[in-house]
């Protein structure tokens, strides 16, 4: 259907473009065409990924790609036992990543769900219960308490009808509606006269004209938005996959460059394609794919002990790299809950001198009044449930919370009231207490102090005069200011006169004085921003509130703000994309914003090359949380969120984004390890081959040495390296960005400048022994025995690449500590063990080998901490 501003019509003008009476409601021959023109009144339903689909998404990598067609090779030259390895390092990582995200996947609740349920509508003069789904523009829907909104509607009666629209604009007080005509530019949150698909009626009744259904619903298109919008992939998926095939592309090419020099310079075609296969093997960090998912898993695991569920497994390490927070505010940053503020009597305004008789009265009218009740007041008084609206619930717990209210008390009884209602906006009621009557008042302080003719200083009553009054209306606008709902209260003598309606009563009354509300700001927010600061991170409030309220609680949390640090969503949309890029750096607090403006944010910060974190509970979120690098949702939060979200706060605390962000840096730091470990030696064996073909020698390791060193000797290091606990000082750095590479300074010296000179020293050692020793055996066993001794060696200097191993407890790591174990066992059994010697081609080696080979070792392990010292001293900034 046509997008008509309905806000801005006669109802009249509503019913005559859906061509229907809002007097009656559709007829069935009108349903059935209209269920034919319009379809079902249902979300479209996200594609949902089948348990085979997850598993098969777990193949998408280049490194996966490479060590597949490795292994099948190898299984084609019958090298059974190395293919095994292969393809379960394959399995292994496959295996860890499905359980993973399946887990995730299967633990929220589908979309759909979340907006199915019945709904009262009138058609053809008669009331009917029916699904939702089947719900057609031109039906009239009946609204009560506790409703969940079926469709987008234009309110045709109401009565008191009060709407929590928090989901959809992010407001955190319910929404007054009522029947009237608005201007077309109303923003979404302020059309009074609508009501929106998934919202919930707090209080009130109401009829709508339904409007919208399905996808035309606001609702809908934010969820057609969400299925449209596309995943981006990681930071260090787009990273790792171009490093990837960098690797594939430079080992393939020597590989077969070295095939082709072998057989060139005369070598067996069969040894060689052996040999090359062998040597590419080594050369390609297999173990990097399952040490990667084993620390991502691992990572998952620590974020989920803090309450925060990370659904894709790939989304942890993104966590690290966070440099913009868009953090929604209520429910967020704060509790998402009415609570008492200040109460402030009459004369302190005007005298500035506290009195707590007449503070014990302001609050005594203000909960007595309250339409909020206890409703187990049978049960232990700690145990006690309140129901009733916000407002009348923050003001009745402050009366139990002091003490100056107690629902057992019989000496006070409430013998008459008025409801609150949109136009008087206030409450009355008549209570009795030890044989005397008084009439309380208790609402909006524009509408109580029109009934106000007197005020209390010191124990007087005196007439409200002019001045009182402009001290009063000023001490309002302040708290106004600071974002903060004010109730008045007011109170006098009462005698019941039988002539006199009681709403006739409600004058000349004595002014109590002012209590605020506002929704609390949750006790580790404030915290967590200044962790969040300290660790480069910018965070920004992006709300549907309004800029007032948002204000007041980006300064209680520490942000200093000015008017131009504010923008709300309907100045967005008179920027150009130029002029928007300009004021960027300067918005801190984005208030009023729609879903679009949501988007928009995030993809300006995007454009700069920054990893945005846009968190949020609402079904406004959604595409934002999609859109972002990492959507974090709120576990109180709405279905559609959920789905949209990569990380899920289970007890909606804001702290745990801080945890998840440490977490997802010590990821990155531990992948970095595991890459530095694996990539440091990876060119090593191709360069011994490669060089001992050119010089005319014989090869210096056979291919089965080559896969034993390789397999045995870095798989076991580089896996337990994944298990390595977080370093301190992980939030004292600044984030790294999209344009930081994968491979830092420090890691390229290591793994070029270390490997070349490591590289020399053993291609010296291997021309050296085939000068002065004529056993092609001993001299093979000798590189071979090297080659392990430097894995075994430096695998603790890769423990941490931000200390020295001097400043570490090279122990720490028990798995790491196995792993070193083993592989020193795996060697001297290589070497010793008559089985192995024979498979191996071995021989035992002197004590005189051994010192040459612990140098050697020892001498690698040296470089690689002078490099580090380096960088730690001369370059804090890295890493």
């Amino acid at each position: 259907m046509t997008n008509f501003f309905w806000h801005n019509l006669e109802i009249e003008e509503v019913a005559k473009i859906l061509r229907t009476d809002s007097e009656k409601g559709l007829s069935e021959k009108e349903i059935k065409l209209y269920q034919k023109e319009f379809g079902k009144n249902e979300l479209p339903e996200k594609e949902s990924f089948s348990k085979l689909k997850i598993f098969l998404e777990q193949f998408k990598s280049p490194l996966i790609y490479i060590l597949l067609v490795s292994g099948i090779i190898v299984l084609f030259l019958k090298e059974t036992t190395d293919a095994v390895v292969i393809f379960g390092a394959l399995f292994l990582n496959t295996l860890v990543g499905y359980i993973q995200e399946n887990k995730a996947s299967e633990a929220l609740k589908k979309l759909k769900k979340a907006v199915t349920h019945k709904v009262e509508v009138l058609r053809n003069q008669s009331l009917k219960i029916i699904d939702s789904k089947d719900v057609v523009p031109g039906d009239i829907i009946i609204l009560n308490p506790g409703d969940r909104v079926p469709a987008d509607g234009r309110i045709i009666q109401s009565s008191n009808l009060k709407i929590n629209e928090m989901a959809l604009t992010g407001e955190w007080l319910s929404a007054e509606k009522e029947v009237t005509v608005l201007p077309k530019k109303t923003p979404l949150a302020d059309r009074d006269n609508m009501v929106y698909m998934g919202t919930v009626v707090e209080d009130g009744k109401a009829r709508a004209l339904v409007v919208q259904t399905g996808t035309g619903t606001q609702i809908g298109k934010i969820a057609v938005l969400v299925k449209e919008s596309k995943e981006e992939k990681t930071p260090y998926q787009k990273k790792l996959a171009s490093f990837s095939k960098t690797v594939g592309i430079v080992i393939g090419v020597m590989c077969i460059a070295l095939f082709i020099e072998g057989i060139l310079s005369g070598k067996d075609m069969t040894e060689m394609f052996i040999t090359s296969v062998a040597v590419a093997i080594a050369a390609i960090p297999e173990g990097l794919p399952v040490a990667m998912t084993v620390i991502l898993a691992l990572g998952m695991q620590r974020i989920l002990k803090k309450g925060g569920l990370v659904r894709k497994l790939s989304s942890a390490e993104t966590l690290g790299s966070t440099s913009i927070i868009c953090t929604d505010k209520t429910g967020t940053l704060t509790e998402g809950k009415m609570k008492v503020g200040e109460a402030i009597t009459a004369d302190e305004v005007l005298t500035n001198q506290p009195n707590e008789k007449a503070t014990n009265l302001n609050i005594k009218i203000a909960a007595l009044v309250s339409e909020a009740f206890v409703e187990n007041l049978s049960s232990p008084k700690e145990e006690w449930i309140l129901r009733g609206r916000a407002t009348d619930k923050a003001l009745l717990m402050e009366g139990l919370e002091r003490g100056i209210v107690n629902p057992l008390n019989q000496a006070i009884k409430k013998i008459s009231e008025i409801p609150f209602n949109t136009i008087d906006k206030f409450i009355v009621a008549v209570l009795r207490e030890n044989k005397k009557e008084f009439l309380y008042v208790s609402g909006a302080p524009e509408k109580v102090l029109e009934h106000c003719r007197f005020i209390k200083i010191d124990g007087k009553k005196l007439p409200l005069t002019d001045e009182h009054l402009k001290l009063l209306e000023n001490k309002l606008k302040s708290f106004t200011k600071k974002g903060l709902r004010v109730v008045a209260t007011a109170y006098k003598d009462f005698e019941f006169e039988s002539k006199e309606t009681l709403k006739t009563r409600v004058n000349n009354l004595t002014l109590g004085g002012f209590i605020t509300l506002k929704d609390t700001l949750r006790q580790e927010a404030k915290k967590a921003i200044k962790d969040c600061h300290r660790a480069g991170i910018r965070t920004i409030i992006v709300t549907g509130d309004h800029k007032l309220t948002a204000k007041s609680v980006a300064e209680e949390i520490g942000f200093k703000i000015t008017k131009e640090n504010i923008l709300e969503g309907k100045d967005m949309d008179d920027l150009s994309n130029t002029e928007f890029e300009k004021i960027l750096d300067k918005i801190k607090i984005y208030a009023r914003v729609e879903p679009r403006h949501k988007l928009r944010i995030v993809q300006a910060w995007q454009d700069r090359g920054e990893v945005v974190a846009m968190t949020g509970d609402g079904i406004n979120d959604a595409p934002a949380l999609k859109k972002a690098d990492v959507g974090v949702a709120l576990g109180s939060g709405t279905e559609v969120a959920k789905e949209a979200s990569d990380l899920i706060l289970l007890n909606d605390n804001f702290s745990i984004i801080v945890h998840a962000i440490k977490e997802g840096r010590a990821i990155i730091d531990n992948i970095r390890k595991v890459i530095t470990y694996l990539l440091s030696d990876s060119f090593t064996e191709l360069i011994l081959v490669g060089a001992s073909i050119i010089a005319g020698f014989p090869l210096p390791l056979t291919a089965i040495q080559i896969l034993w060193v390789n397999l045995i000797e870095d798989g076991l290091p580089s896996t337990a390296l994944a298990f390595e606990k977080e370093e301190e000082g992980l939030m004292d750095m600044k984030p790294a960005a999209h344009k930081v590479k994968l491979l830092t300074r420090e890691m390229n010296t290591i793994i070029i400048l270390i490997g070349i000179i490591t590289d020399a020293m053993l291609l010296g050692l291997y021309f050296w022994l085939t000068y002065h020793d004529h056993n092609i055996l001993h001299i093979r066993t000798m590189v071979f025995a090297c080659l392990s001794i430097d894995s075994i060696f430096y695998v603790f200097s890769c423990k941490s690449l931000r200390h020295n191993l001097w400043h570490i407890n090279p122990f720490s790591n028990k798995l790491l500590t196995i792993s070193w174990a083993l592989g020193v066992f795996s060697l001297l059994a290589a070497i010793y063990f008559p089985f192995l010697q024979t498979l191996l081609k071995t021989v035992p080696l002197k004590m005189q080998d051994w010192g040459l080979i612990l140098l050697l070792g020892l001498s690698e392990m040296f470089l690689i901490e002078i490099t580090k010292w380096y960088f730690i001293v001369k370059h804090k900034t890295e890493i």
